[in-house]
């Protein structure tokens, strides 16, 4: 019974990961293809080796901006990221680990913002931002993000299993609140603060909403809202676009690898807590 069980689980993995896989391995083949072969071949395994060329990529690099479509992504989902998990590891902390007045309350507003999608308050936020004439910048482009309803409450979630005692044992050496969380509580976190990069990176990365509304060209639009633009440019090429798609897809796989080895080691402990 628990071999037809483990098989049945292996065969239904297989086909979860053909059916996400699929379409990216299309997307790279098609990429190398001429454009007028991409939509009669790419769905062709037999063919797939035939007659590949870089001349796509090249096409995405001479009809726009590449290089500064890609800067830019870089510095905003870096900028998210790196900030972000810095504040809401902190907040996080600070509601699992401090009694004040209103913990409760900013704990509710908090699971509240987690199912609140961004899209229904995408619109005021935008209003607020014009009004004070703040568009067309890094800074409103990441300052909004960088608070995560979700991060902070992923955060809370593990400190609070960090069993109190190694920093009461901290307090009785004499170190303060800052060197037990810099030295005590971030070395055991560096499974969820890796979880936490990816899954910033990942979501911001293909933001498209908020820059397409806060940006009005090409200085500071990010890769999204380029690859929309790049789409509508005539004559249209389907290689070169999945060309594009490729190149924005890699820093998503560098990413991953990179952190793979304590995102894994952060579900695998999910798991056992669990």
């Amino acid at each position: 019974m628990t071999t037809s069980k483990t098989f049945g689980a292996v065969v239904m993995l297989g086909v979860m990961t053909l059916f996400y896989l699929i379409p990216v391995i299309v997307m790279c083949v098609g990429s190398l293809m001429p454009d007028s072969r991409v939509l009669t071949d790419s769905l062709t395994v037999s063919r797939w080796g035939e007659n590949l060329t870089l001349t796509n990529y090249r096409d995405v690099f001479e009809r726009v901006q590449f290089g500064r479509f890609f800067l830019n992504s870089v510095v905003v989902t870096g900028g998210i990221t790196i900030v972000g998990l810095f504040v809401n590891s902190l907040a996080g902390y600070a509601l699992a680990r401090f009694t004040f007045r209103g913990r409760r309350l900013f704990l509710f507003f908090v699971l509240v913002m987690v199912i609140v999608p961004f899209e229904a308050i995408a619109v005021p936020l935008f209003y607020l931002v014009s009004a004070v004439g703040w568009r067309d910048s890094y800074g409103v482009l990441i300052l909004p993000f960088v608070a995560n309803a979700f991060l902070i409450f992923f955060f809370y979630s593990f400190f609070l299993d960090i069993p109190r005692e190694l920093e009461e044992a901290a307090w009785m050496d004499g170190a303060s609140t800052s060197r037990i969380y810099w030295s005590v509580i971030l070395p055991l976190a560096k499974p969820v603060f890796a979880t936490g990069a990816i899954l910033s990176f990942l979501f911001n990365w293909g933001a498209y909403l908020w820059p397409l509304l806060v940006t009005t060209g090409p200085e500071f639009r990010p890769l999204p809202i380029a690859i929309a633009t790049f789409y509508t440019l005539p004559p249209l090429q389907w290689g070169d676009i999945l060309a594009f798609g490729v190149l924005m897809t890699l820093p998503v796989i560098v990413a991953f690898v990179l952190f793979q080895r304590w995102f894994v080691e952060s579900v695998t402990t999910s798991g056992l807590k669990g």
